[in-house]
């Protein structure tokens, strides 16, 4: 799998304050309409990338909020805000809020690499279920836009810590401020075409270290329905393409933030489950029957079922003895999806933390999931062995130390 250095742009940070041009990707606070409101209110007047996005509280707008993305985007090139970088990479520092140092390399990949479908053996594969049916209005936005802007985020697994190695230490020669909101800061390198080019190579080695026949050597950790969609305006794209000019068109490459699993300031936190049904007693009958006619060979799985009993948290142990997948998320996702088949009146939400769950599952006509989240270092394995995972099967960090947009690249 080849990666490719990019001719990026960003704002002459001299003139232009990068504080607020740099807002947080656009999946975040999708239930805070205010926070989205207070950026907007201190980004006023001036060059920020709020005016080259959608965030996604207001999707349901995009049809008549995607024309002035796109005529914001028009303005800011001609207007000549942007310094423009050609064929090379950014090597990122980000202090998150809680002082932590993440590292990245922003550079381009093929859209021909990666493939979200299920049982998927590309070299770049999501690692959650992809929901088909929120690719549409994104697409609106991506088609016929004129610059892109990254918050994918891509993660490797070099057991040897060696991958980022060569780039520690970099004078900040591209750019170095503060960002909005509590999200820390950032601090970047530009990086050759040889680094990158050097970089690829390591990256492949530890891939081939782990002896898999097709192995994954990049998962989507955040922002997979972004590169669905950019993928999805590519072949789009590409019907009206001769093959050599498809080669070469910018589209078919996007811009991606690559992040080690082994980063001590990345985390994974389980996202339980949380139903809310008429029968709770049924829901947790069929769960204790499904669990038992499961005759796979994957080692123990243990869930603890919590419902409210007239104010009171009543709460039983089920134990798999033989689970069919590997993942404790991917055995309950799999039963809910089933019963919910057969009782559409169920709803599930997706909850973060124990004593959130507890608290929620005391209300009258819910059922409570409690389960071991994933280990970072089972990532690659579940998704070469299982496929892509339920989505909400785990969450990188909170949502003030999600990727900050800054660079951004032309893909017509």
């Amino acid at each position: 799998m080849k990666l490719y250095p990019a001719n990026i742009l960003f704002p002459y940070f001299s003139s232009v304050d990068g504080s607020k041009w740099a807002t947080v990707a656009c999946d975040q606070y999708t239930s805070e309409p205010e926070y989205w409101e207070r950026v907007r209110k201190y980004t006023d007047g001036v060059p920020t990338t709020l005016d080259l996005m959608l965030p996604e509280v207001w999707l349901g707008e995009a049809q008549t909020r995607t024309p002035a993305i796109h005529k914001n985007m028009e303005k800011y090139l001609s207007d000549g805000i942007f310094a423009e970088h050609p064929d090379c990479g950014v090597y990122l520092e980000r202090r998150q809020n809680d002082g932590r140092i993440r590292r990245g390399l922003i550079v381009c990949i093929d859209l021909e690499d990666y493939d979200y479908r299920p049982g998927a053996s590309s070299p770049i594969r999501a690692t959650e279920k992809t929901v088909v049916e929120r690719i549409p209005p994104r697409l609106a936005v991506r088609r016929g836009a004129p610059l892109e802007m990254p918050h994918v985020m891509l993660l490797s697994d070099d057991p040897s810590g060696k991958l980022f190695a060569p780039f520690y230490g970099k004078a900040a020669d591209a750019y170095e401020f503060e960002l909005m909101e509590n999200g820390g800061s950032v601090r970047a390198s530009f990086v050759s075409a040889e680094e990158i080019s050097a970089f690829e190579d390591r990256l492949n080695e530890s891939a081939r270290k782990r002896g898999v026949k097709f192995p994954m050597i990049l998962a989507v950790g955040d922002g997979n329905h972004s590169l669905a969609t950019a993928k999805a305006a590519y072949e789009e794209l590409k019907q009206t393409l001769s093959e050599e000019e498809a080669k070469k068109h910018p589209a078919r490459f996007a811009l991606c933030e690559i992040v080690d699993l082994g980063d001590d300031a990345l985390e994974f936190e389980p996202i339980y489950r949380i139903v809310d049904t008429p029968d709770p007693d049924a829901l947790i009958e069929a769960f204790g029957k499904y669990t038992e006619g499961l005759h796979g060979n994957m080692p123990e799985q243990k869930f603890s079922v919590i419902k409210g009993d007239d104010g009171k948290c009543c709460e039983i142990t089920v134990k798999v003895a033989s689970p069919e997948l590997s993942l404790p998320v991917a055995t309950l996702q799999r039963f809910l999806d089933e019963y919910a088949k057969s009782h559409p009146d169920i709803v599930t939400d997706y909850i973060h933390g124990d004593d959130t769950l507890r608290r929620l599952s005391l209300r009258k006509g819910t059922v409570g999931f409690l389960f071991d989240g994933m280990e970072k270092g089972d990532l690659f394995s579940a998704v070469e062995s299982d496929g892509a995972l339920p989505r909400k099967t785990f969450s990188m960090g909170h949502a003030n130390d999600k990727r900050f947009y800054i660079e951004c690249r032309k893909i017509r």
